[in-house]
């Protein structure tokens, strides 16, 4: 069987996406439960991987198996073995030709931030809090224009970035406002290593004023990490959905109810 699946998980506890050797990574809560239900070793591949305290309620993973079980076992089998901080929306056969990360053609990712004085409790972890000032989400969104578009995107990636070029395309970047709360939304095709972790550093900058829109397009065009923002925080961000071509016909990724901005 050739599979794809759905996952939701909160990041806190484990330290990214991927599988690891001396940490946990969500990749090996998952591929322990999924090879107890297919009582053989599974590997997965996944759409994109997030960072250490990285959230997702739209990762897609697939994986191929020698085990034939009905579709919707593999949702319900493999969560009765997951943590309660991690979970299968959906489960889907697919063709031998899919795979998570190369049939995808674009991330969507949303940062989250808590811009007012008193502290979080019940969110701790899960919102980025900005303190410091109000942040003017308008001219953050502004400024964002600048990066959509295919670039060098060298100033905004993480030094161990692994990736063979430093090009992506941002397909759109929106910076709004509800309440207490601003939200940065990006897509596109792909990601650096910290890319949109350090846009929205940069993003905090102009939003107090720090810099203006001009020095944002600077920092893009120098391509060079030391001139961009500190890295924000990872508590915030949020893997929200992956496009793939429509001929896979995936599922929705899950209805999250009362959290709207996710």
């Amino acid at each position: 069987m050739y599979l794809a699946l759905g996952v939701e998980y909160k990041g806190i506890a484990y330290s990214g996406f991927q599988r690891q050797n001396h940490t946990i990574g969500v990749q090996n809560k998952l591929e322990e439960a999924l090879s107890i239900v297919a009582n053989e070793q599974i590997e997965t591949f996944c759409a994109g991987r997030t960072d250490a305290k990285v959230h997702a309620s739209g990762q897609v993973i697939s994986f191929t198996t020698n085990a034939q079980r009905p579709v919707h076992a593999w949702m319900l089998g493999t969560n009765a073995h997951l943590p309660d901080d991690i979970a299968i929306t959906w489960a889907k056969e697919v063709d031998e030709n899919f795979h998570a990360r190369f049939s995808a053609l674009a991330r969507r990712y949303r940062y989250i931030i808590h811009n007012a004085k008193p502290r979080m409790g019940i969110c701790s972890g899960l919102i980025t809090r900005f303190h410091a000032s109000k942040l003017d989400e308008t001219l953050m969104h502004e400024a964002a224009q600048i990066l959509i578009g295919e670039h060098d995107f060298s100033s905004f990636r993480g030094i161990n970035c692994q990736s063979h070029t430093p090009m992506r395309n941002v397909h759109f970047i929106n910076v709004s406002r509800i309440g207490d709360y601003v939200i940065v939304d990006i897509e596109a095709n792909a990601f650096l290593l910290h890319m949109v972790r350090n846009i929205v550093g940069a993003l905090f900058d102009i939003g107090i004023k720090k810099h203006d829109k001009a020095w944002l397009k600077e920092v893009l065009n120098a391509k060079d990490r030391k001139l961009c923002s500190p890295t924000a925080p990872p508590d915030g961000l949020y893997l929200v959905d992956v496009t793939y071509p429509k001929e896979y016909d995936l599922p929705q990724r899950a209805n999250l109810g009362p959290f709207i901005m996710l």
